[in-house]
């Protein structure tokens, strides 16, 4: 995946947000919620895949290495969008009226997909 000039403006933006000690680095565990203020929303297990840590303190990304990381979850297949989301939700909605019954809320939260924690 090549990156746009423009598209290196944004993640340069993010970066630097996210590099809250301005040392040019930001940390393994910062790269999941960078990638999704870019508009990715790539699984935890995918951002570890690519990037081989996400405990704090495991590694730090400078910029030039966050990019690659970048465009490997631009590409992936599996990133799903809003409208995806929603559509998912629609399975819920029995009685068509834009609500789910909390409990299947509850189980589809709990029981599909990345375990939450408490």
């Amino acid at each position: 995946y090549v990156v746009g000039d423009n598209e290196l403006k944004g993640i340069n933006a993010v970066f630097n947000i996210y590099d809250a000690c301005g040392a040019g680095t930001i940390d393994c565990c910062q790269v999941p919620d960078a990638l999704r203020a870019l508009g990715l929303n790539p699984t935890i297990g995918l951002v570890e895949k690519i990037a081989g840590a996400i405990k704090p303190g495991e590694k730090q990304f400078t910029v030039e290495e966050f990019v690659p990381i970048y465009g490997k979850c631009k590409i992936d297949k599996d990133n799903g969008v809003y409208e995806d989301f929603i559509e998912c939700l629609k399975l819920y909605d029995k009685a068509e009226n834009g609500y789910m019954p909390l409990a299947e809320l509850t189980y589809a939260l709990s029981s599909l997909g990345e375990k939450l924690s408490e």
